[in-house]
């Protein structure tokens, strides 16, 4: 009896509230399509609750106190929604969320940079740029590699004139890196790299291997995550600078039509650009997402007439190529088309299966240096001390029976004042048994190169998860990227008169399979554990090229050179394919959160290379909440890179203008376990290894946010290219058993080493102001980037000067840019202002002929002034570099050598002002 008494007083002195509970459950839901939308957060901030929507945007909170609560919901792309809900107890309130489309910024949602929940840009413990659709597209460039250089403040990218395979798929750096320092996610899922081995990357990206960005079209994106911190143990090999997550459109209603056209203020470089998405639905939980966008560039030419065509045009020659000679500026870029789907269906409520996946072809075609008709040694004229002096003759008899004896008996044709013999001449022409390559390009010639590029994935999984906080994620992927190379406009002079004029070189091929399994558990609001398994398969190929384009033919005795002149086809030996398999398993633990000031991250990867072996790295990472408005937060990580199969094995020759001597010469680029690159210390390449530290501050001030971070990263065992070397008689002929048919006419080499260490360090600031008097038609935006490298060992016997100021000077130490969008009335207007700090052109024609001379920095200015036509339809017209400025010009004596006004490696090109005009059309009247 007393205990029964005992019990009922207790229960009276204990709150009811304490047992007055109730659930709330519903949907979120896309405002727009009825949809439901997974990932989304729910949340109670003053009972620190917070749980994730499923699927088929379903949620769950159990136990929660009787009363009136503030609910609050997040998902990236949409408008943060609020609503008071009454609880009462033990009944289960249903309440749905339909989320509306909003405009990201430094507040929004973003995946990258952790395996936990999404968090804001601001709460982030590493630093991480979100780029909303409508900044991506409120432009003229429709690439999406140039889109990016003006919204992330350490991105750069530029134009690759005569560049080989570099002027096909530009390389990118992030933080003063290579291109394949960077790893490219698409829905979070890694993208397979490109193929194309940049051989000529400006220095700083020399011999990378990185995705092919532009195959993805911005009007099939919902926003671009960027993630500027090292991300290995996360995220694999390549994560040294970053990662960039491109997020697709998942709408499953209504669409887009989009047109560009748009000129240069020289008249060049038209270019047109129509695209289109549309959303359909797939039942009552599903949707097809489908992206297509179709363009084509004219070339443009920014080059001054070369002194020597200068002189052979005052001599008489009229067959030389004019304006110009040589052609400096962007390629030609044909049938440039992109098309992407983005796929989606829930079943069973908290389990949805997904795909996605594109396939993209385009054309591009560029030019080579001028070949002269007087002076290109082993074509027009011997190599040698004779060059220029007199005709390279072919004797048709002795090409027949291979005995270099004379037998033709062809007369020596001598240039005097850039004109050859004539009498001498014209007696070559009316003998079959003689033969120049005057009778076929009496002007001259300049190779056109190029390739066509086809790019196709396909990526596929099953996701899902329970009201208990695990969700998972099983997917596979296949990628694949073909560059076919073409030249026309050239020769295969050991071929004589029997050479055609345009070969196919052969291709270069990668393909990668992945398979991921990825798991999350939230412990509680405090603890989240996330871990994973991926295997990895990826192989590069080298087709073999025509015959003609790598065959060593009759003349080649006679001292004319093989292959097809400036691009060497691939030899049967010099083609193939090399594999390799990698798996790795990955977990993720992070604390804090909630009511806690303090969120800490913990990272760990290990991963297994067939070819070199294992890797283990890690990540620390942490975040201080110092005020409601003031956050510090660092990091600490350790990364690496895994040299490519195709950096491993692949060759190049390469046609390149060497200022000492003021004349073209062949450099080839050899494998570095090739028994020539073994006698000047090649050998079996390894992974860089990466050490990154980062620490910054954030402020949010409602109208005023400012994220400011400090990163220095560390690489030892850097790989890159040699200096070059000059090649001996014995190591031509080893070359040649090698497979490498064109070593006969190589004069320089080089090839890839892990004999040196960097270390980079910069400041990132990324600012956001939206005066509250405004009431939002006014904002500002503040982008700012310093970045220095400083190579702190190196072997002097395999990397020289040069290549060390490639790495350090080749790109503007400081960046900035301020934007500014305005709405007034109908019209809505974007004004920005971007600065380039002066930088070094390393190798190239430099002011004065004066090596190592800094080209002045320059400010640039964009304008786009945009309005609604009708409620659907947008119309802006707008100018890129609206001033028309241009970097300072070379030395008119060095530049009027090859032709090159601007220098080549200008961070913002050499094209000028751009105008263009875009249209959109937006409709929603689809329903599902």
């Amino acid at each position: 009896m007393l205990k029964r008494i005992f019990l009922a007083v207790v229960m009276l002195a204990v709150p009811a509230a304490a047992f007055a509970q109730g659930t709330i459950e519903g949907r979120v839901i896309d405002a727009q399509t009825g949809g439901g939308l997974s990932n989304a957060r729910v949340a109670i901030a003053a009972l620190n609750v917070s749980v994730g929507s499923g699927a088929a945007g379903a949620y769950s909170i159990p136990d929660v106190p009787a009363g009136d609560h503030v609910v609050e919901v997040r998902l990236i792309g949409y408008a943060v929604m609020t609503r008071t809900v009454t609880v009462t107890s033990g009944q289960t309130l249903n309440v749905d969320f339909g989320l509306g489309l909003a405009a990201i910024n430094l507040g929004e949602l973003v995946v990258v940079g952790s395996r936990a929940q999404p968090r804001t840009v601001t709460e982030s413990m590493v630093p991480v740029d979100v780029i909303p659709v409508s900044e991506i597209s409120r432009q003229a460039e429709t690439n999406i590699d140039f889109l990016l250089r003006s919204v992330v403040p350490s991105y750069n990218v530029r134009t690759e004139p005569i560049s080989d395979a570099a002027t096909i798929t530009r390389p990118a750096n992030l933080r003063g890196l290579a291109s394949d320092h960077t790893m490219v996610l698409i829905n979070g899922k890694r993208r397979h790299r490109g193929s194309i081995i940049t051989w000529l990357g400006a220095g700083l990206s020399d011999g990378s291997q990185g995705v092919d960005i532009g195959s993805i079209p911005g009007i099939a994106l919902r926003q671009v995550e960027v993630l500027r911190d090292g991300a290995s143990a996360q995220y694999g090999s390549d994560a040294i600078a970053g990662v960039m997550n491109f997020i697709l459109k998942d709408d499953r209603t209504g669409g887009a039509i989009q047109m560009k056209r748009g000129s240069y203020y020289e008249g060049d470089g038209d270019m047109l650009t129509v695209a289109g998405n549309v959303g359909v639905p797939l039942g009552s939980t599903g949707f097809a997402n489908f992206s297509v966008e179709y363009g084509n560039q004219d070339p443009t030419d920014r080059a001054i007439q070369r002194a020597d065509a200068l002189a052979l045009l005052g001599a008489g020659n009229s067959a030389v190529r004019q304006p110009s000679a040589q052609i400096w500026g962007s390629p030609e870029v044909n049938n440039d088309l992109k098309m992407w789907l983005n796929t989606g269906y829930t079943f069973n409520d908290d389990e949805q299966f997904y795909a996605f996946g594109n396939l993209s072809t385009k054309e591009v075609d560029g030019g080579f240096f001028f070949r002269n008709p007087n002076t290109r040694g082993a074509v027009f004229s011997p190599s040698g001390d004779e060059n220029g002096q007199r005709l390279l003759i072919g004797d048709v008899l002795d090409a027949r029976d291979g005995v270099v004896d004379g037998s033709a008996n062809c007369p020596v044709v001598r240039i005097t004042n850039h004109v050859p013999d004539p009498a001498a001449l014209a007696q070559v022409f009316a003998d079959p048994n003689c033969f120049s390559f005057q009778e076929m390009f009496p002007g001259g010639f300049t190779p056109q190169f190029g390739g066509n590029v086809t790019d196709w994935s396909f990526v596929s999984g099953v996701k899902g998860g329970n009201d208990s906080g695990f969700t998972w994620d099983a997917s596979a992927s296949f990628g694949s990227h073909t560059t076919d190379f073409f030249i026309y406009n050239t020769v295969n002079a050991a071929l004589g008169p029997e050479t055609p004029t345009d070969f196919d070189p052969g291709l270069y091929q990668q393909q990668e399979f992945n398979l991921n399994f990825d798991v999350a558990y939230e412990a509680s609001d405090q603890v989240h554990i996330a871990g994973g398994l991926e295997r990895r398969d990826e192989r590069f190929t080298i087709g073999q090229g025509q015959d003609e384009s790598w065959k060593i033919g009759p003349y080649a005795q006679q001292g004319f050179s093989s292959s097809s002149n400036g691009f060497p086809g691939f030899s049967p030996i010099a083609a193939g394919d090399w594999d390799r398999q990698n798996v790795a398993i990955y977990g993720d633990v992070h604390f804090g959160g909630g009511d806690s000031p303090w969120t800490i991250g913990t990272a760990l990867r290990w991963e297994d290379f067939s070819d070199f072996g294992s890797q283990l790295t890690g990540k620390v990472s942490g975040r201080l909440e110092v005020s409601d408005k003031l956050a510090l937060r660092a990091g600490g990580s350790t990364g690496f890179r895994a040299p490519t199969p195709g950096q491993q094995n692949a060759f190049n020759v390469s046609t390149v203008f060497d200022a000492t001597i003021g004349d073209l010469v062949n450099r080839g680029t050899i494998p570095s376990t090739s028994g020539v690159a073994d006698l000047r210390g090649g050998q079996q390449l390894q992974p860089e290894k990466a050490f990154s530290l980062t620490a910054g501050a954030v402020l949010d001030a409602d109208a005023f946010k400012l994220t400011m971070d400090y990163y220095r990263i560390s690489i030892s065992d850097r790989f890159a290219q040699t200096k070059t070397f000059k090649l001996s008689d014995d190591e031509v002929i080893r070359l040649l058993s090698e497979g490498i048919t064109s070593a006969a006419n190589l004069a320089e080499f080089r090839f890839f080493t892990n004999d040196f260490s960097t270390r980079t360090q910069g400041i990132d600031l990324v600012a956001n102001y939206s005066p509250p008097s405004r009431a939002g038609a006014t904002s500002f935006s503040l982008l700012f980037n310093y970045t220095g490298t400083t190579v702190t060992d190196f072997n002097p016997e395999v990397v020289d000067e040069d290549r060390l100021d490639q790495l350090e000077h080749s790109i503007p130490s400081w960046r900035g840019s301020l934007n500014v969008v305005h709405t007034l009335g109908k019209v809505r207007g974007l004004l920005r202002g971007t600065w380039y700090d002066s930088w070094v052109d390393v190798g190239g024609v430099v002011i004065g002929g004066v090596e190592d001379t800094p080209f002045p920095g320059r400010f640039l200015v964009d304008l786009e002034l945009s309005t609604n036509l009708t409620e659907d339809t947008e119309i802006a017209i707008g100018a890129t570099n609206l001033f028309d400025t241009y970097p300072a010009t070379n030395d008119p004596d060095t530049a009027g050598s090859v032709g090159l006004l601007y220098p080549e490696s200008s961070p913002f090109g050499f094209n000028g002002g751009y105008y263009y005009v875009r249209v959109n059309y937006r409709w929603s009247w689809l329903t599902g």
